[in-house]
């Protein structure tokens, strides 16, 4: 499945319908008058957080949506079918921004099920009947009813995760992700082997939380360079953040200090208060330096203002219990729900079991 994280959709909510214009003519009746009943109600434009889709790759194909109008009104004070509203469904974590400024926030869907009508349908015309007077025994006039809303809207997905994950290319990200999640991201020795964003849940000490991996920055991301920051924004909602730097320095040419400087700065250019949220420095693929480059690099890591070092290995596990351990400080204190009335019982090896399917944009 492809990820797309941005579409831009047409929608229109239903017009009202006509009243109509009848009058009685029954046999033995002597005097009939008028009996056109009102139109029904248009339908709204309503839309809904659903579980199971993580992309909006659907709104590529698909860009216009509109309600259906009420139905007419007819003879006999029938009042015409009020239709039924559109229901647009969407990912949790998708927001709609209005198209005239691309910065209005119309609705922010956080939780499944959350719903909300954007636009209303237009209310249906009167018939003759309800013009009915002592003095106006026979109208002729109606309303055609109340056109519905149009607009074009811009639907932005930002992934709903509790810990992001930024640095350099070939920082070993992905390696990372691999080892403390359940997720498989692809691993390879060149720059941007992450294209889109990807999810993981980490288990750790009975408690559960997601982790985001997205793209690595380069210099210059903030006016484009390389892949931007544009997926910046699916960490925009994460507690935490942790800043993964290569030891060795062969993800960009860079050494460890430069790498922590150029994520900084285009954290600080992207705003939305993605450098002033709490960060975690991991300093990675420690298995292939000796202690002694590794003590150096870390005590100048918290010279560059880092507040700890966590040396790791993505490849080998070392040190990731003790940075697993640091992230749920930050965390609320939710544990998973055991089975009622007893401890749940696991496999004799200890381990958690199998892990449940992987929520993932791929």
């Amino acid at each position: 499945m492809h990820f797309l994280d941005q579409a831009k959709i047409y929608i229109k909510s239903g017009g009202g319908g006509p009243g109509a214009v009848s009058f009685r003519r029954e046999k033995y009746i002597q005097y009939g008058g008028p009996d056109g009943g009102d139109g029904g109600s248009g339908g709204d434009v309503v839309f809904e957080a659903v579980e199971g889709l993580n992309t909006l790759i659907d709104f590529r194909y698909t860009q216009h949506f509109k309600a259906p109008r009420g139905g007419h009104g007819m003879g006999k004070d029938r009042t015409g079918a009020s239709a039924k509203p559109l229901v647009i469904e969407v990912p949790v974590g998708t927001q709609i921004i209005s198209d005239e400024d691309r910065e209005t926030v119309l609705a922010d869907f956080t939780e499944v099920g959350q719903r909300v009508v954007l636009l209303e349908g237009g209310m249906g015309g009167r018939g003759n009947a309800s013009y009915k007077t002592s003095t106006n025994r026979a109208p002729r006039q109606h309303q055609p009813g109340i056109p519905g809303e149009e607009m074009w809207v811009w639907l932005r997905l930002k992934l709903l995760a509790d810990v992001g994950l930024v640095g350099l290319p070939n920082a070993g990200k992905s390696t990372f992700i691999n080892a403390v999640t359940n997720a498989r991201a692809k691993v390879g020795d060149y720059a941007f082997t992450t294209l889109v964003p990807k999810l993981g849940v980490v288990r750790h000490k009975g408690r559960e939380f997601v982790l985001a991996d997205i793209p690595g920055l380069i210099a210059g991301a903030a006016e484009g360079a390389g892949i931007g920051d544009r997926f910046l924004g699916h960490i925009e909602r994460c507690r935490v953040l942790i800043h993964l730097i290569d030891i060795s320095g062969t993800g960009e040419g860079q050494d460890p200090i430069e790498a922590l400087h150029i994520v900084e700065e285009e954290l600080a250019a992207y705003g939305e208060d993605l450098e002033n949220k709490p960060r975690l420095v991991a300093l990675n693929k420690v298995d292939l330096a000796d202690e002694e480059l590794i003590a150096g690099f870390a005590e100048e890591l918290k010279a560059a203002g880092a507040d700890e070092v966590f040396p790791i290995s993505g490849a080998t596990g070392a040190g990731l219990e003790r940075l697993m351990d640091a992230i749920l400080g930050y965390l609320p204190d939710k544990t998973r729900t055991e089975t009622k009335g007893a401890e749940r019982e696991g496999p004799e090896d200890g381990s958690d079991g199998e892990a449940p399917e992987e929520w993932s944009p791929l």
